[in-house]
């Protein structure tokens, strides 16, 4: 009969009260975001429960009870003696600064999404089938607009654009660019601010996120400019793009290879096309670390079962890696793959003919 460790089995007891406490943290994190919280204690000023419940016209013993959680969580700072909560100011640039580049709540908002349709997910184990991202809460597509586009606000066009060859002279003398699975059309948007001279169309193949693209669009003055169209990432219409970029997009798609072929065909002779990846290493054990199993969660319960629900269900997932990577995209007819950037979080990879 086999021995138990006992000291193993209280420390992962241990571990399994952190998850439960950090899985619940991730819905009081959105209730936080939706009703204002952070963002009425984002002077990093000490506070209490009742002041902080007037600011937000919430009730005090509610928020009490949120308050202690974020700082049994480490969120806040609580001071016994004066009874009082602080929400630190560079904790209140991540989660109370929707402009900051680093601005995370939108994540905890894709997450509790997500997390709302593990039943349907559960289900697709079973039969194989899969689930379409049009299937998720609405959270999901707004989440990933704010988590996403926070990070293009600080790496695409000071960093991402100029590692590619050439490319950001060619925006600014006028380049037409193909943004390829654009959902709410952050990167697209973000590109034709940054270069007035060029013209940009954004394509998905959910009818309601190229509404709202094209929505963000006019709020953002670049309309004129910026053309959504809903479309496949295989069959979408025009050619000699000079630039055709797919933003964390390319793993989700049920037939990679074939995106890529039609990208190729639809380049100019000269021309670049962009993969923005999770970031990920090739082998399994290169990913066993804290991003690497966020973007495995995100993995099983979106992106996966995401292609898996299209025509080729290729399935490549979220931590792919640049090697299976550059074998899609060699396999879809370009002829060279290179690492043009990378970040914690992301893979940056330039094709070429």
């Amino acid at each position: 009969m086999q021995t138990l460790d006992q000291s193993r089995i209280e420390a992962f007891a241990g571990q399994i009260a952190t998850e439960v406490g950090a899985a619940l943290n991730a819905a009081l994190v959105t209730v936080g975001d939706q009703l204002g919280l952070y963002r009425a204690m984002a002077d990093a000023q000490p506070i209490t429960a009742g002041d902080l419940a007037a600011r937000t016209n919430t009730h005090e013993r509610y928020v009490r009870e949120w308050l202690n959680a974020q700082a049994a969580g480490g969120f806040v700072t609580y001071d016994a003696g004066e009874d009082r909560y602080t929400l630190p100011a560079e904790h209140a640039f991540i989660l109370a600064d929707e402009s900051s580049p680093v601005a995370m709540a939108g994540i905890f908002q894709a997450a509790t999404a997500v997390m709302d349709g593990r039943t349907r997910v559960a289900e697709r184990f079973r039969t194989g089938e899969g689930v379409g991202w049009h299937e998720h809460h609405d959270g999901l597509f707004c989440g990933t607009e704010r988590s996403f586009g926070a990070n293009y606000r600080m790496h695409l066009v000071a960093e991402w654009l100029p590692a590619l060859t050439g490319i950001v002279e060619k925006l600014e003398r006028g380049a037409r660019v193909a943004d390829v699975g654009c959902g709410h059309g952050a990167s697209t948007i973000l590109m034709a601010q940054a270069f007035p001279a060029s013209r940009f169309t954004g394509i998905d193949v959910h009818a309601e996120s190229i509404a709202t693209a094209r929505t963000r669009a006019q709020e953002a003055g670049v309309a004129e400019r910026v053309r959504f169209e809903v479309a496949d990432a295989t069959r979408y219409a025009g050619g000699g793009y000079d630039l055709i970029a797919f933003f964390d997009a390319l793993h989700d798609l049920g037939d990679p290879v074939g995106a890529a072929w039609h990208a190729r065909t639809a380049l100019a002779d000269d021309g670049s096309c962009m993969l923005v990846e999770p970031f990920a290493g090739d082998r399994i054990e290169d990913n066993l670390n804290p991003v690497g199993r966020m973007y495995y969660g995100f993995s099983t319960l979106v992106c996966t079962p995401g292609s898996l629900s299209q025509p080729g269900r290729a399935g490549l997932g979220t931590q792919a890696g640049e090697a299976r990577l550059r074998e899609v995209m060699l396999e879809g007819g370009f002829g060279s793959v290179r690492r043009a950037a990378q970040t914690p979080l992301n893979l940056v990879l330039e094709a070429r003919a």
